[in-house]
């Protein structure tokens, strides 16, 4: 993260924040379980689809990578597992 957002983030911190969404119709708790249903979902297809032998399965371990990412997650230093 370069320096300029490093200080910036430091300075507001401590500071009182008030963040709206006057068209949101869900709180933050069925936000985010309606996220992770989504991206739950879409990893049972990937590891259900019995078109694909077990290794094949094991290769698209990439795309319940791309799945997370899709919802602001990410597979961590283990993303190539090519």
């Amino acid at each position: 993260m370069d320096l300029y957002k490093q200080i910036l983030i430091q300075a507001l911190a401590h500071q009182e924040m008030e963040v709206r969404f006057p068209n949101l119709s869900l709180n933050g708790d069925a936000l985010v379980h309606s996220i992770c249903y989504t991206a739950l979902a879409r990893i049972r297809d990937i590891v259900r689809d019995d078109t694909l032998s077990d290794p094949e399965c094991f290769d698209r371990v990439e795309e319940i990578v791309r799945a997370l990412e899709a919802v602001g997650s990410d597979g961590g230093f283990r993303h190539d597992f090519g």
